[in-house]
């Protein structure tokens, strides 16, 4: 990759431009004018600018400039087919887009045909796209897949001048990443004179993401170009009135406190970490909403035809607030957003740089946002990411490797487009910067398994999808396998879902399957900001009423919790260890961790620190990891395998971002034996391969390789039949070809983010010889929270009052029968640096 200080000259902005931006008031930036020469110049580019410094102009301008300027179209002459492909993440923000691009096209009368394709566009108009494609065509990773297996996707895009990725960063190092960068491969092949845009505002491993944007064999040929921010955010931090909660992590008790930010300014987005907290928070602050203000909920299982109606209004400037998950984190341009609340801990400074920017979404102006911790070891995360913020730290994991199930979906897509030779295949794939180590051999087997299945499959008609003629080249076996790839593209593999419907009237939007089924007829829920009776299932759908009595549920969703990240957790620990920024911290904080420190230990920054206390006939062990959940899910069942066999008798654990609990029926003993880093060698296979986790990471994988097909023609797949279907295949896949591409592909999901291993095998070497024991009498006031999540795991069997009893209990045991004021002054008189 090169990097350039001063730009090749751009040839002058066109008349027409300049009289455009003067008449707004603007006047070209320098970062669009260095990526207008760069790409005159023959080079790809990664922009990487704050929110609202102008990246998506600039990444346009080059093409308006050229389309502008191109001589009229010969009455017979064909049409050249597409100029510019922007791809975005989000099928809104390529509405979005083209809509704000729609403008200066017009008022500029450009001769420039701009349209969008994405899985909502009609078919009329996609066959139109086909005949006559638009000179910018604004589309989506799985959509520029289904395009690039048709049989005229070279006629359409050989003319292909530019390509522009944005919010490059929310796809590389994702299943939906490699989709595009396989893509991307195809694309160069086609049109080797198209040049890539990549646009990003947070950016971890910029060297990682230009690699991508370019691709492996043309790092050398691209030129980052970086626009330093010039007014940090204003990040502040909001406690509720009176008491802050030990645990829990819906912020519900600061309802009042975020109205109140409300009523104060124009629009503000809500942000919050999960669906279920979305539609919690909504009900709470709408209780309470006595001068109706205009508040909306927006997350992704509402119907598309809702949330459309929230955005138009957030654009319209008709609402006060928008409580949304990460469904508004993306891109789109809401430039009347006054203010950001966070509710819950950020988990990650980049994660909350990308929704602050959200706020005065225009360059050199503050982004204003507030950060809301829902309990005490948010404030302290809250905190950790405030000066990871203001330290420009920026954190995410670096892009891993492609996944081998992602490659078997586009090697028969491009079978679909037309015969292919294996020599050329490997060539153009291993362009592609996710698959640029992967070896012939491996290529070889994905391939091998997009044929016929594999040696265990090869037998069974159904999976024999291509075959190879005289002269070596591949073709897709018959038109019925190419139309059931085009029905199966994509790489989102979401858990069975209900359609919601009102009556017999408008759809609402979905829920998962298991949550309809634990529901009885007049049962009540939340849902789309609104209390709904459930009345009957039909089919895949649920007709549901407005209001009814009793207490309502509301439905939760799989996977919506937010990992806590490596940099964050670090800095955490850091605090923790280091009373010198305690005054940093509000009061009850300061208090509970002064308590901890006169009653136990505080967690050291390298070390591990252990407790180990007896509690109602059981013993307890809290481990201080700050690894995030699903390391601690992953250490919970590794733990306790290992309790069994050291005879302790291990009866559950919970696990946290922060810590994870284990409760056993004898003491814990011998902390080093316990946290030794063999337990991720015949300790974890073993528990894998047992482990349900695997079947379901399999069935992912299935559907994402094509094994398995989630819609079939005239019908959506039965969520029973492929789950059955995969846990026989799976089976089959164990016993006869243990080898199999696709059990590689689902070892190496389990190891990266559902079981996080990276992370635990690096805190495992790191605190090896420096695992701390505490042993106490009683539970110490760092672990109640955890304790509070035993009690929430256990939510079915409890009532609201044993539960309150419970905390209460915990409280009051973990800081004694001295008043906590009492404690903090005399550790204050102890260590001035508290004061």
């Amino acid at each position: 990759m090169s990097r350039r200080r001063l730009p090749p000259q751009a040839t002058p902005i066109p008349a027409r431009f300049s009289a455009w931006f003067a008449a707004r008031g603007w006047s070209v930036r320098r970062h669009q004018r260095d990526v207008l020469a760069e790409v005159q110049a023959g080079h790809h580019v990664l922009l990487i600018a704050p929110t609202g410094g102008g990246k998506t102009l600039a990444g346009f301008l080059p093409s308006l400039i050229e389309l502008s300027e191109r001589p009229p179209l010969a009455a017979d002459a064909p049409l050249p087919g597409v100029h510019t492909l922007y791809l975005s993440p989000l099928k809104a923000l390529a509405t979005d887009i083209a809509r704000n691009l729609t403008e200066p096209v017009e008022e500029m009368a450009l001769p420039i045909r701009i349209e969008t394709r994405t899985g909502d566009t009609p078919q009329n108009r996609r066959a139109r796209q086909r005949e006559m494609p638009p000179d910018i065509l604004l589309t989506t990773p799985e959509s520029l897949a289904l395009l690039l297996s048709l049989d005229g996707a070279s006629d359409m895009f050989r003319n292909l001048r530019s390509v522009i990725i944005d919010e490059v960063h929310a796809l590389a190092g994702t299943k939906r990443g490699d989709l595009l960068a396989l893509g991307l491969a195809r694309l160069s092949r086609l049109a080797p004179q198209a040049r890539r845009i990549g646009l990003s505002a947070t950016v971890a491993h910029k060297e990682a993401l230009a690699t991508y944007v370019s691709g492996s064999e043309m790092r050398d040929d691209l030129r980052l170009i970086e626009v330093a921010d010039p007014s940090p955010p204003d990040l502040t931090i909001m406690l509720p009135q009176g008491h802050l909660p030990w645990g829990g992590h819906m912020g519900l008790a600061s309802a009042p406190d975020i109205l109140e930010k409300v009523k104060a300014a124009g629009l503000t987005i809500i942000f919050v970490n999960t669906r279920a907290q979305a539609e919690l928070l909504f009900q709470d602050i709408w209780r309470i909403n006595e001068d109706t203000l205009p508040i909306a909920i927006h997350h992704g299982s509402l119907d598309i035809a809702q949330r459309r109606k929230v955005e138009a209004a957030m654009a319209a400037g008709s609402l006060r607030a928008v409580i949304a998950t990460s469904s508004l984190d993306l891109g789109i341009d809401w430039g009347g957003v006054d203010q950001v609340i966070q509710v819950g801990a950020p988990k990650g400074v980049s994660r909350l740089l990308q929704r602050v920017g959200r706020a005065n979404h225009r360059m050199d102006e503050t982004s204003v946002a507030i950060l809301v911790p829902a309990n005490r070891f948010e404030v302290l995360e809250c905190e950790a990411a405030r000066q990871g913020v203001a330290a420009r730290e920026l954190d995410g994991d670096a892009p891993r490797p492609g996944g081998l199930d992602v490659l078997a979906q586009h090697l028969l897509g491009l079978a679909c487009a037309g015969p292919f030779h294996p020599d050329d295949a490997f060539a153009e794939v291993t362009s592609a910067a996710p698959y640029a180590t992967l070896d012939r051999e491996t290529f070889t087997a994905v391939l091998s398994f997009v044929e016929d299945g594999g040696y265990a499959l090869q037998a069974y008609e159904r999976y024999r999808k291509l075959f190879r003629d005289a002269e070596g080249l591949v073709h897709v076996r018959n038109a019925r396998v190419a139309r059931q790839y085009r029905m199966n593209i994509g790489t989102i593999v979401e858990a069975p879902m209900i359609k919601l419907r009102l009556g017999r009237g408008p759809m609402l939007g979905e829920v998962e399957e298991w949550f309809v089924s634990s529901l009885t007829p007049g049962d009540t829920f939340i849902f789309a900001g609104r209390l709904l009776r459930f009345m009957r299932l039909r089919e895949m759908t649920a007709e549901v009423a407005d209001g009814g009595s009793g207490t309502p549920k509301v439905p939760t969703y799989a996977g919506a919790r937010l990992p806590l990240t490596t940099g964050l957790a670090a800095r955490v620990r850091a605090m923790l260890h280091d009373p010198a920024q305690w005054p940093a911290f509000p009061g009850p904080v300061r208090e509970w961790l002064a308590i901890q420190q006169a009653r136990s230990s505080l967690p050291g920054e390298d070390d591990l620190m252990v407790e180990t206390f007896p509690r109602g006939g059981r013993w307890f062990l809290v481990a201080y990891c700050f690894e995030g959940r699903n390391a601690h899910q992953t250490l919970g069942m590794l733990l306790t395998r290992r309790m069994e066999r050291l005879g302790m008798g291990p009866l559950g654990y919970v696990a946290t971002d922060y810590v994870i609990a284990v409760w056993s029926a004898h003491e814990p003993h011998d902390m080093d034996a316990l946290f030794h880093e063999d337990m991720l060698g015949d300790d974890l296979e073993s528990w894998m391969a047992e482990s349900s986790m695997l079947r379901r990471t399999f069935r992912n994988v299935a559907v994402i390789g094509g094994l398995i097909d989630r819609q079939m023609p005239g019908a959506e797949r039965n969520r029973r039949q492929v789950t059955v279907n995969s846990d026989l295949i799976y089976d089959v896949l164990r016993r006869h070809q243990p080898d199999h591409i696709l059990l590689r592909a689902t070892w190496a999901d389990a190891a990266g983010g559902l079981t996080d291993l990276g992370r635990l095998s690096g805190m495992l070497q790191r605190v090896r010889g420096r695992v701390r024991q505490v042993r106490l009498d009683r539970v110490s006031p760092l672990a109640v929270p955890v304790l509070l999540e035993i009690g929430r795991e256990q939510v079915q069997g409890m009532g609201v009052e044993d539960l309150l009893a419970e905390a209460e209990a915990l409280v009051s045991e973990a800081t004694g029968e001295e008043h906590p004021e009492n404690v903090l002054a005399r550790t204050s008189r102890s260590d001035p640096k508290l004061t």
